[in-house]
């Protein structure tokens, strides 16, 4: 820790997001096998640590290496944590070679978390963020590194964690057919407003967050308050009051971009938010397109439902 300690200190903002997130709507429409998340398996922070291109620059791995003399490719994360998946051993990831050292990837070995040391859960004394990458890449309670020539064999690189057709079940699944989910697809989701929502007023103010991985800023959200059939774009911002261009060199590339639009709502409305980032990648209208068995990577359409009155309940 000392050695990581006195390694110059790099604050990355960045969005953590668990593949699961917004599970349980894919649920809906079959089952699926995890824990049934809603819109809040994901959040943002300030990063602060060592680079992990200058901690392997330590050990003599210059930045922008694909492969080791050795043939190392691929950079594995072992936690301290222990889990029954693994058989009573050690969490594990990786990730590419080419992308732990370079420093535009901003991969960092993390002590702090909004200025603050980190606290036991967050992974105390030390962890990995890498942004853009769905939150499962970001290991904690980091206990070592390895240098491998081919990816972390990890319950969870090798046998979770990857994305299925429809067609797929598990009666005839096969694991070894697929890479291990690394980016997150382009996301967003209402916050302000539940499913089902009781509002007083027709004018109602329809706020949410959006994010992309590897990077990818938010070109536009739109929203619609009749299923999609019309939309209006939102204004966007990170900060209160700024706003959000992505491709301005001031903003976080890493992180959640807000959205916010008004709008005037008949007696009954359907409210949809769907998000376009900068390589034009948009979400799927239907959840069904996407469904797998371990519903992962629910980036359809957020809707929720809003009537103007009062609730019963």
């Amino acid at each position: 820790m000392k050695d990581i300690w006195s390694l110059p200190k790099y604050t990355v903002t960045a969005t953590l997001q668990c593949a699961g997130n917004r599970r349980t709507a894919m649920s809906k429409t079959r089952k699926v096998k995890g824990v049934g998340w809603d819109v809040a398996a994901i959040g943002n922070a300030v990063w602060g640590g060592a680079k992990l291109t200058d901690v392997l620059e330590l050990i003599g791995v210059p930045k922008l290496t694909s492969v080791t003399p050795l043939g190392g490719k691929h950079i594995e994360f072992v936690s301290i944590d222990k889990c029954k998946e693994e058989h009573g051993g050690p969490y594990k990831a990786s990730i590419p070679l080419s992308q732990a050292t370079n420093p535009v990837a901003d991969v960092l070995l993390a002590y702090e978390m909004n200025g603050e040391p980190l606290n036991r859960d967050h992974g105390y004394p030390l962890r990995v963020i890498v942004p853009g990458v769905i939150g499962a890449r970001s290991v904690k309670w980091l206990d070592s590194i390895n240098i491998i020539a081919e990816e972390c064999q990890g319950f969870f690189m090798q046998k979770d964690y990857k994305m299925f057709p429809p067609s797929v079940d598990w009666e005839n699944i096969n694991w070894s057919t697929r890479n291990p989910q690394m980016d997150f697809p382009v996301q967003s989701a209402i916050c302000s407003l539940e499913d089902i929502n009781f509002v007083k007023h027709e004018k109602i103010t329809i706020k949410g967050y959006a994010v992309s991985g590897g990077g990818r800023g938010i070109e536009r959200v739109d929203v619609s308050i009749d299923g999609g059939k019309t939309w209006v774009e939102a204004s966007r911002y990170q900060k209160p009051g700024i706003p959000y261009n992505a491709g301005d060199s001031c903003s976080d590339k890493w992180a959640w971009v807000f959205f916010q639009a008004e709008a005037e709502v008949p007696q009954s409305a359907e409210i949809v938010a769907k998000a376009v980032d900068i390589a034009a990648n948009v979400q799927p209208e239907n959840v069904e397109v996407i469904w797998n068995l371990r519903g992962i990577l629910n980036t359809s359409w957020h809707r929720v439902h809003v009537r103007i009155g009062h609730s019963n309940m």
